[in-house]
Order: C-alpha cells, then sequence, then structure tokens
C-alpha cells in the first residue's frame, strides 16, 4: 500500500499549474476534461505515478474561490537547499509566508510557501 495522490480544489486551474510546475518545478503528468460533470483534473508530481505520488489539482468549473477551513494543514515537499529554493521560488514570483528557520520547539529547518489558492506548502531541509 502506498499514497497515491493528494486532491486540492483550485479556482483557476491554469494559475495553479503554472504554479506547481514552473514555480515548484513539478510536472504535469496528466490532465482531463469532465465536461457532464462540469470539471477537470490534472496530475502534477516529480515522477511517475507508478513510482511517484501526485497531486491532483481539481477545478471544478464556475468556481473561483474555495474556503480553505480550519482541517487543511498542508503539502510537504523535501529539498536539499532550502535557502536556495525559496530564493528560486521568490524569483519565479511565488510567495514565501515563512523564512527557512528552525520549526518551534525542534531543530528541522522549514519554510513554507503560499500557492495562489491560499494553500500552504512546506519545504523540509533534507541532508543530500
Amino acid at each position: 500500500m502506498r499514497i497515491l495522490h493528494t486532491m486540492l480544489r483550485v479556482g483557476d486551474l491554469e494559475r495553479s499549474l503554472d504554479f506547481y510546475t514552473r514555480v515548484i518545478g513539478m510536472k504535469l503528468l496528466r490532465r482531463h476534461d469532465y465536461p457532464d460533470g462540469k470539471f477537470t483534473l490534472a496530475f502534477v508530481g516529480f515522477g511517475p505515478e507508478d513510482t511517484h505520488p501526485a497531486l491532483e489539482l481539481t477545478h471544478n468549473w464556475g468556481v473561483e474561490k474555495y474556503e480553505l477551513g480550519t482541517a487543511y494543514g498542508h503539502v510537504a515537499l523535501g529539498v536539499s537547499d532550502i535557502h536556495g529554493t525559496c530564493d528560486a521560488i521568490r524569483k519565479a514570483g511565488g510567495k514565501v509566508v515563512r523564512e527557512p528557520g528552525p520549526m518551534k520547539h525542534g531543530t528541522t529547518v522549514i519554510a513554507f510557501v503560499e500557492d495562489p489558492d491560499g494553500y500552504k506548502v512546506e519545504l523540509i531541509q533534507k541532508d543530500a
């Protein structure tokens, strides 16, 4: 058993695809429109879905914004150079909302960025 994907509802699919592919560096793995259901699914990730988990971006046609709620936390990504990654995300137009530093009550170095819909993406420094 393994995690296949996590789903996020997005208000503007093209804007979200730009963020996750150009700013974060994921690849668009697949995309399909469902005209009868009036929604589009796009899957992005860092490798093939048969070996890597993916992020499913669901765009319900006609819905431009969602309430994020209080149950959602974040998506976490391991990075080898957290400072360089934050700099690259900023240069690409991304928003760093928590600069790199040790997590509260711990020593793990983390940072947070925010996607166009306000979802948080945690970056965790991993030794190469």
